[in-house]
């Protein structure tokens, strides 16, 4: 079925809407989750909770691109379950992992003052990116993100694992640069 059709459904409160996003999204979505959970159980809770707030927010929203709407959901409710599971113990999840790697280039304390210039900071990072090649955008993307693996990022773009490593190194390299000389502070 077509992403506008199941939005319809859910503003006419047709059930069927949750069916058929099921369908279509739902492996794509426990992607999502798992990647940053590493936890059947909690990934299958992220999904369900996903289906759950796109029911409660469409109606008002109505998105262009519903994966992405689904996706950017599923994302921040599995952020937010490995937040609140792992308080004491942090897994090593590719959530975990690839925080870590974007650590030399964004710190993560961020004060009361900072959290107005995070928006700027989105920009500014989407503008470095799109000086990036459409390889280099997705990798780094995929990688922090989706959470994707090296392994998967270096099977969807048919290079080797050592050549995403190295292009991801390089890109943080360079968005730490980029950052520095547009002011801010790492």
């Amino acid at each position: 079925m077509q992403d506008d059709r199941i939005v319809a459904l859910y503003w006419q409160r047709d059930e069927t809407a949750i069916q058929e996003t099921e369908q279509k999204y739902g492996r794509y979505l426990f992607k999502i989750a798992n990647n940053i959970l590493s936890d059947l159980e909690d990934s299958e809770e992220s999904v369900n909770d996903t289906y759950l707030k796109a029911w409660n927010s469409l109606p008002p929203h109505r998105p262009n691109v519903l994966s992405a709407y689904l996706g950017k959901i599923t994302r921040q409710l599995s952020i937010d379950i490995f937040r609140t599971r792992n308080r004491e113990k942090r897994r090593a999840t590719e959530y975990a992992v690839s925080l870590s790697e974007l650590g030399d280039c964004v710190s993560d304390t961020v004060t009361t003052e900072q959290t107005a210039d995070l928006h700027l900071l989105a920009e500014t990072i989407n503008t470095y990116l799109n000086t990036l090649s459409a390889q280099g955008r997705t990798t780094f993307v995929g990688r922090y993100y989706f959470m994707d693996s090296i392994k998967e990022i270096a099977d969807y773009h048919g290079m080797s694992e050592s050549k995403v490593k190295s292009m991801l190194y390089r890109t943080r390299k360079g968005l730490r640069i980029y950052l520095e000389q547009e002011g801010y502070n790492l």
